[in-house]
């Protein structure tokens, strides 16, 4: 076949074997064409009355956390202080933690013409007793709070300045003991006996600001403890203080009248002190 036959002649196709021709099918449309009217929407949607309604989830009832030390600056200004100082003395007066057992409990007169304190360690110490003393104003705030509600109000009034009061109450309450054992050790006995008493008085102070410490920033983070708190922390001062009760019976004793002496010494300096010290710290509360 030529090529001008073949571009001439037509494209035809039996009626047999054509394919159908789909351009006329009609094919129903995926979306509607266009939004039903809000009349046909309004009747066609349920009404709100028979929705499912969820019912609510039961939860615990609301207990108040009471109020807490941790949200006040100036009372956790004086706690971070506090740690400051004795993180700063630890580098260089860490031997005396080492030695606290040893201050505590030993009766050794002397051991050494060099065993008196340098002053490395008269830092630590001195930042261990002002730790010491700030936890006991924490927890004196906290238990004045709940065993005299009616100075409530005007404890939260102003919670730094009493809590820096109880502060400089425990403070003063050390410094006058360590007088009074002074006066003590000259009147009824010798320079080294007194200077061992005071050392086991230093280093129970000390020991007992450690062993305070988690228990003061356990009643900080719950409030709620306190009443655990006071009684632990409670027992964890007679006993620093009966290890050092035991100490001195140990250095002063040495017959029956020794022993009159003693029991006169625990009434009159362990017993009739902290009596006064509380009457004194309620009254200065109420006058604040």
């Amino acid at each position: 076949m030529s090529r001008s036959t073949h571009i001439t002649q037509p494209d035809t196709t039996a009626h047999d074997t054509a394919a159908v021709d789909t351009s006329q099918l009609y094919h129903a449309p995926l979306y509607a064409d266009s939004f039903p009217t809000l009349r046909a929407a309004d009747s066609a949607a349920r009404p709100l009355s028979h929705a499912a309604i969820i019912q609510p989830v039961k939860g615990e009832p609301v207990t108040s956390r009471g109020h807490s030390l941790i949200h006040d600056t100036g009372a956790m200004s004086l706690l971070l202080a506090a740690l400051f100082f004795l993180v700063v003395s630890y580098r260089t007066g860490y031997k005396y933690l080492e030695n606290m057992g040893h201050n505590l409990l030993s009766v050794r007169r002397r051991e050494s013409l060099f065993e008196d304190n340098t002053a490395d360690e008269t830092q630590i110490l001195s930042a261990l007793i002002g730790l010491t003393c700030t936890l006991e104003g924490l927890l004196g705030y906290q238990a004045i709070e709940l065993f005299h509600p009616d100075l409530l109000s005007r404890l939260q009034q102003s919670v730094a300045l009493h809590v820096l009061m109880l502060v400089g109450v425990a403070l003063v309450f050390y410094l006058l003991q360590i007088v009074l054992l002074r006066l003590l050790g000259y009147v009824f006995s010798d320079r080294d006996s007194t200077r061992v008493w005071l050392d086991g008085f230093k280093a129970s102070q000390a020991l007992l600001g450690l062993l305070l410490f988690p228990v003061v920033a356990l009643s900080l983070a719950r409030p709620e403890s306190v009443n655990y708190v006071l009684i632990c922390a409670t027992i964890l001062y007679f006993c620093t203080r009966f290890a050092f009760i035991c100490k001195g019976f140990r250095i002063f004793y040495s017959n029956l009248l020794s022993l009159v002496y003693f029991i006169l010494y625990l009434c009159s300096v362990e017993i009739v002190p902290l009596a006064i010290v509380y009457g004194a710290t309620i009254s200065l509360c109420y006058y604040l």
